[in-house]
């Protein structure tokens, strides 16, 4: 994310019940690789990056910036959360000409199916929500990719618009926090 409203990055780590939300370090390098080489983590974003590439362009410390986490289990990095801005250029937007907060994630296949996503997503928009008050989140997804549309509506997404991009139609959500979730 460009702008964390002067926020200090990188927070504390944040702990969930099963997972640890943190900073990427040195150690992370080859499970990112792993996830970002993964045809099936890429199924529905235009296919993995070839590995040799990802060997000699991943930095040291991969994904380090502010609104990148590291998500990690058991001491393991299993997948990542992100907070950035969207480009006020690309399609879905709930103003026009605004860079909108949008959260993305990306899990190690073996992880999938098991609730880390929902708890990583959540512990990650509990922490912008503190973060940025009353700032919307917004979250795009293929309409194709039903397991993320699942996860979206459960994190409390309300679908604002559908949308032709990368030649797929998009699920585009938004999320106003937990004042408006009923409490929850």
């Amino acid at each position: 994310m460009t702008d964390l409203g002067g926020v200090d990055w990188p927070p504390a780590p944040i702990r969930t019940e099963r997972l640890v939300l943190r900073e990427t370090e040195a150690r992370d390098r080859a499970a990112f690789i792993d996830l970002f080489a993964s045809p099936q983590v890429y199924a529905y974003l235009g296919g993995p990056t070839a590995r040799e590439d990802l060997e000699r362009t991943t930095a040291a410390i991969p994904g380090r910036r502010p609104g990148f986490f590291a998500i990690e289990l058991d001491g393991a990095l299993i997948g990542i959360v992100t907070l950035d801005r969207r480009d006020a250029d690309r399609p879905g937007h709930l103003q026009d000409g605004v860079e909108e907060a949008e959260i993305g994630y990306l899990l190690q296949p073996r992880a999938w199916g098991l609730g880390y996503a929902t708890e990583a997503c959540t512990a990650a928009l509990a922490w912008f929500a503190e973060a940025v008050p009353g700032e919307p989140v917004v979250l795009c997804t293929q309409t194709a990719n039903e397991r993320s549309v699942r996860l979206a509506t459960k994190l409390g997404f309300t679908e604002v618009a559908r949308f032709e991009e990368f030649g797929a139609e998009q699920w585009f959500g938004v999320h106003y926090g937990p004042s408006d979730q009923g409490g929850q």
